[in-house]
């Protein structure tokens, strides 16, 4: 098992003797890792915002500049995209989701998507965390709620599904990162989620989720090591989808069930959603397995994106044929 971690630079001096004392194999990814979010972020604090017509897909973007952006596309191309919210956050803030409609592209490929499929795209789930993670932590994970017992804030969103919620891999600690919450769909942005998709599971033929990182294709279950009944299915998707990202950069994505490819967990999005009906439900580990993690430069964004569509576009092509 590889396991990533980071620690303060005052106890790196005394792990480091106690690894190789221990024949623990370890190589150091990041050696300042403060050094490397500060130059990150000093290449945002230098960019000047742009106007909405020549929105920029390939740097990072705050909260406040991916919502103008969607009310920009709602308002200027209606035609191709319906802007709604299914919610608000513990912090108030709306839970915009995108309805494509149609495509002004001249691939054929996405056009025969669009005729017959609707596609729903939720930019930033955790709103309140994505929003949080620019203005003071840059490595938060967990949404913004407050508990009632603890100082600590948070839960992880992707622990806090009524699937097995709080089994294995989670915590019912406030404090942890991988804390499940204190009840099922306890946070604002999991309850309103779960409704939308509930109200409308039976016309929905695949849940997708973009998390990082990995370079992993998932699907359930991520709490049993088990095998899900239209297994054949599902994993000639997964293993095409793959070799389809890699034939754009040769980057590979390992793939399988979620359990057994990365580790157990409970009461994920990913396991929910086929619980509840959804007969494709698949996770993406984006860029990369360790070299950058959590803050994967900026020059790799496109070819991120243009490898993890084609993966996207042959999963979409495998549902529109009949799999037994």
């Amino acid at each position: 098992m590889v396991i990533d971690v980071h620690v303060p630079q005052n106890t790196s001096r005394s792990l480091l003797p106690y690894l190789q004392q221990a024949n623990i194999q370890y190589t150091i990814l990041i050696s300042d890792l403060q050094q490397a979010i500060e130059n990150q972020t000093g290449q945002r604090a230098s960019r000047n915002r742009r106007s909405l017509p020549a929105y920029n897909y390939e740097v990072y973007h705050s909260l406040e500049e991916i919502e103008d952006w969607m009310y920009y596309l709602n308002k200027t191309h209606s035609d191709l995209v319906h802007m709604f919210s299914v919610g608000k956050s513990y912090e108030g803030r709306p839970l915009f989701v995108l309805k494509a409609l149609q495509t002004y592209q001249t691939d054929p490929a996405m056009k025969k998507m669009l005729t017959q499929l609707y596609f729903y795209v939720m930019p930033v789930f955790n709103v309140d965390g994505y929003h949080y993670s620019w203005t003071n932590d840059r490595f938060w994970r967990k949404t913004r709620s407050k508990s009632s017992r603890f100082w600590c804030h948070g839960v992880d969103a992707n622990r806090n599904w009524k699937v097995k919620w709080c089994d294995e891999g989670a915590s019912l600690h406030p404090c942890d990162d991988t804390y499940c919450g204190p009840f099922p769909e306890s946070e604002p942005e999991v309850k309103a989620v779960a409704y939308f998709l509930r109200k409308h599971r039976k016309q929905i033929k695949a849940y997708l989720s973009f998390h990082a990182y990995a370079q992993m294709l998932l699907y359930p279950y991520s709490y049993k090591y088990a095998t899900i009944p239209n297994f054949s299915c599902v994993e000639s998707a997964a293993y095409n989808a793959v070799n389809a990202l890699q034939s754009a950069y040769g980057v590979r994505y390992r793939y399988g069930p979620a359990s057994s490819t990365l580790y157990v967990s409970s009461g994920s999005s990913m396991d929910w959603a086929y619980k509840n009906g959804i007969p494709y439900a698949f996770a993406f580990e984006l860029r990369d397995t360790g070299h950058y993690g959590f803050l994967l430069p900026e020059t790799l964004i496109r070819p991120t994106c243009t490898e993890t569509m084609l993966a996207v576009k042959n999963i979409t092509f495998h549902l529109l044929k009949k799999c037994h």
